[in-house]
């Protein structure tokens, strides 16, 4: 039987030229990080709870509590229980296959049949107890290929749920800075409503002491609506905004309907200011994309091994006999092996169709790496810019706000003195209540900036994966 099984082998090795996988592929290039401006240098790093950097408690128990309990999260992990599980079916078929079968049944043979009596025209039972054993030898890689293929699948599931936490993360902190800006807001809008009733009610004593006309009255009645406008307008956005968080973080939609950060109490550090190509290895969402290029590469050594012969080899022992008392008897034993060769002859084109399909399932995976490179750099250094240029806003801006104080304190000085009136001095508060709104946008842009740039940045996870990066760089499918 061996003999017969190594004559087979040896036919195959004459007849390999049947099927040929065709010209070799030349995979999508990779994109070189110098051509998008990546330093050799490392990037500024970020910390693993990079959220806890605005200094805010609260915050961070959202964050956190988010993480813990928001659906996106648990979907990230059934991806990756379902990959692990597919992997280990890839790991289980690469081993010997043992199985146990055993079954009886009763039957009446007919006594017009070709069975002679005493069988015909009786009912007879019949069992068979059999145990097999089958092996493929992996002669050419296919079996380490398929498996190192759902390994890159399940590290790539891994990432893509960092990926998704760093996102989560992003969307409560921002939406958090973005309820502390309205909160600010609301503030400065209330005590521009308060000043425009006085200004309202100044303005009706100086009409009925014939001072000013029915067009400033006018004039100061109407900006009282588009006050409390705003008001509304605020209110609205801040019971949305709130609702946001509250789900994100995985409770009911009131839950925190008094939350109430403070714009001036969330804190800055010094702007990360270095990118580097070892950006490329600390976002989640460029190694998911580089895993599925493993992956791919892999699939691809899969496809090739099938223009090449496989041997299996099966053998079985067991018990059958017509007769539940003869079943155990010696005469019932049964045993048999069965080697086998499978080897592609006339259906190349079936084969080469299947390569070229994982092939262009490699080019995609290429381009998408790519393209999510490109993307990343893109971000990263968008924030970068953003923040560097709201900080110079911030800087002009806070020259303009000290002019309005101190515009604002010498009519208080004024009207003190005698030399002015308060309409002056509530006017003056205008220029002054302007300034702050606009100091506090600015406050909120550039905490906001800084969070997106700490998510472009990767938010502050590491590969722990164990990335080969050898076959990415290079380019090419593994040749079995």
């Amino acid at each position: 039987m061996l003999r017969a099984a190594l004559a087979l082998t040896g036919a195959a090795a004459l007849l390999l030229g049947c099927a040929s996988p065709g010209a070799p592929h030349r995979p999508v290039a990779l994109v070189a990080p110098a051509s998008l401006g990546l330093a050799n240098s490392a990037s500024t790093l970020v910390t693993p709870r990079w959220w806890a950097t605005l200094g805010d408690a609260t915050l961070n128990r959202l964050v956190e509590q988010a993480l813990q309990t928001s659906p996106s999260m648990a979907m990230a992990q059934a991806r990756i229980a379902r990959a692990q599980a597919l992997t280990e079916l890839s790991r289980s078929a690469a081993g010997a296959q043992a199985r146990l079968d055993a079954d009886t049944s009763a039957q009446r043979y007919s006594a017009n049949s070709l069975l002679p009596p005493p069988i015909a025209g009786s009912v007879r039972s019949s069992a068979t107890l059999l145990a097999g054993l089958n092996w493929s030898a992996d002669l050419y890689g296919a079996q380490a290929a398929d498996l190192a293929s759902a390994l890159g699948q399940t590290r790539a599931a891994q990432t893509d749920a960092a990926a998704a936490a760093t996102v989560l993360a992003a969307q409560i902190s921002q939406a958090y800075v973005g309820l502390a800006r309205l909160l600010a807001q609301r503030d400065l809008v209330q005590r521009t409503l308060a000043q425009h009733q006085a200004i309202l009610a100044l303005t009706r004593e100086r009409v009925a002491a014939g001072l000013d006309s029915r067009v400033q009255l006018t004039q100061a009645e109407g900006a009282l609506p588009d006050t409390r406008a705003q008001l509304e307008a605020i209110a609205e956005q801040l019971m949305r905004v709130r609702r946001q968080i509250a789900l994100l973080s995985g409770q009911t939609p009131s839950a925190l309907d008094e939350l109430s950060p403070r714009l001036d109490a969330l804190t800055l550090d010094a702007t990360p200011a270095t990118l580097g190509a070892d950006l490329l290895a600390r976002r989640p969402d460029l190694v998911a994309a580089r895993w599925r290029v493993e992956s791919a590469l892999h699939d691809i050594a899969v496809s090739q091994t099938r223009f090449y012969p496989n041997i299996n080899l099966g053998a079985f022992v067991g018990l059958s006999a017509l007769g539940l008392d003869k079943l155990l008897q010696a005469g019932s034993l049964q045993a048999g092996l069965n080697p086998a060769l499978h080897l592609p002859l006339f259906d190349a084109g079936r084969l080469r169709a299947q390569l070229g399909a994982r092939q262009a399932e490699l080019d995609l995976a290429l381009a998408q790496y790519n393209a999510a490179v490109v993307e990343a750099v893109k971000q990263a250094g968008d924030a970068i810019g953003s923040e560097q240029s709201l900080q110079r806003q911030q800087r002009e801006q806070s020259d303009a706000l000290a002019s309005a104080q101190a515009a604002q304190a010498v009519a208080q000085q004024r009207f003190g003195a005698g030399l002015s009136g308060y309409l002056v001095v509530l006017h003056s508060e205008s220029q002054l209540l302007a300034q702050q709104r606009q100091a506090a946008e600015l406050r909120s842009g550039l905490l906001g900036a800084r969070l997106t740039l700490l998510q472009a940045l990767g938010g502050g996870w590491n590969d722990d994966t164990g990335a080969s990066v050898a076959t990415l760089h290079t380019g090419a499918p593994t040749q079995p």
